[in-house]
C-alpha cells in the first residue's frame, strides 16, 4: 500500500470500528447512538449551490443527514440519493414535524468538476432541501478527512473524462454535529426513514 492509500485507511479506522459496533446494536428504549463519541465530524466551511459560504455551525439545531459523492458519479451516488430523497418525502408526508429537524447534505468528492453551478441542478433532481457544497480541492479533503470520507480521481479516459472512486456512506449527526449513526440507504428509502424516526428527537 503506497502512503497515500495508507492515509486513507487510517482517516477510515474510526468510522470503520463505529460501523462495527452500529451492527452489534439493537433498538431499545434509551439506547444510546451507535456512533456517540466516534471522532467524526466537526467544523468546516464550504461553498454551497448557490455559490455562498456555509459554515457548518448554520446547521445548528438540525440533525444533519451527509452523504458523500459526486454529480458525475455513472450509478452509485444517484441511487443512493434518490433513496435519501424518497425517504425525506416519505417522512414530510408521515411526520412533517421531525422531517423538518433534518437536513440532508450532499458533499462533493470532485470539487474540480462539481461547481456550484452543477451542484445546484444536481441536488435539485432529488429533493428540494438537498444542499449541496463543494469547496477547493484542499477544503474538501479537509473535510472528507473528518468525515471518515475518501475520494480518489482515477486515470483520465481519452476524452478528458475520469471517475472518483469514492467511499459510500450516510451518516447521521446530531443537532450539535455530534456523530450519531450510519443510515442503511443500500437498503432503501423505507429502511432511511425507520432508521431516522428512531434517531431523530
Amino acid at each position: 500500500m503506497n502512503e497515500t492509500g495508507q492515509t486513507f485507511f487510517s482517516s477510515l479506522l474510526p468510522l470503520l470500528a463505529a460501523m462495527l459496533l452500529a451492527a452489534c446494536t439493537q433498538a431499545g428504549a434509551g439506547e444510546t447512538p451507535p456512533l456517540q463519541g466516534a471522532k467524526i465530524g466537526g467544523p468546516f466551511t464550504l461553498t454551497n449551490q448557490e455559490g455562498q459560504r456555509v459554515s457548518s455551525d448554520a446547521f445548528d439545531g438540525k440533525y444533519r443527514l451527509v452523504y458523500f459523492g459526486y454529480t458525475y458519479c455513472p450509478d452509485i451516488c444517484p441511487v443512493d440519493l434518490q433513496q435519501i430523497g424518497l425517504a425525506m418525502k416519505k417522512l414530510e408526508r408521515d411526520d412533517p414535524d421531525l422531517a423538518g429537524r433534518v437536513q440532508p447534505i450532499f458533499i462533493t468528492t470532485d470539487p474540480e468538476r462539481d461547481t456550484p453551478k452543477v451542484m445546484k441542478e444536481y441536488v435539485a433532481a432529488f429533493h428540494p432541501r438537498l444542499i449541496g457544497l463543494t469547496g477547493s480541492s484542499e477544503e474538501i479533503a479537509a473535510v472528507s478527512k473528518q468525515h471518515g470520507a475518501y475520494g480518489m480521481k482515477g486515470e483520465k479516459s481519452a476524452n478528458g473524462g475520469y471517475l472518483v472512486n469514492h467511499s459510500r456512506v450516510a451518516l447521521l449527526f446530531g443537532p450539535k454535529g455530534e456523530p450519531m449513526a450510519l443510515l442503511p440507504h443500500e437498503k432503501g428509502a423505507d429502511a432511511i426513514a425507520a432508521e431516522l424516526r428512531r434517531w431523530v428527537r
